[in-house]
């Protein structure tokens, strides 16, 4: 299967929605950091956070992979 590579205006959209998401990812990066030296919070929440800051990165290396062409060897 051949992706055809986005357009001018899909590449926009991409970079909005990256933009977006690495905030996200940075803001959960603090958030762990900061629940993971405080013993008395709540460890399943703290491994959901975790779980979603997973999601985040690999929708961000999804979104940074649409946007560099695929070179034919």
């Amino acid at each position: 299967m051949i992706d055809t590579p986005p357009t001018e205006e899909e590449k926009v959209q991409i970079r909005v929605r990256l933009q977006a998401l690495e905030v996200e990812h940075h803001d959960l990066d603090d958030v762990i950091g900061r629940l993971v030296v405080d013993p008395t919070q709540d460890r399943l929440q703290l491994q959901r956070l975790k779980k979603r800051k997973l999601l985040l990165k690999d929708q961000i290396q999804r979104l940074r992979a649409r946007l560099i062409p695929d070179i034919i060897a």
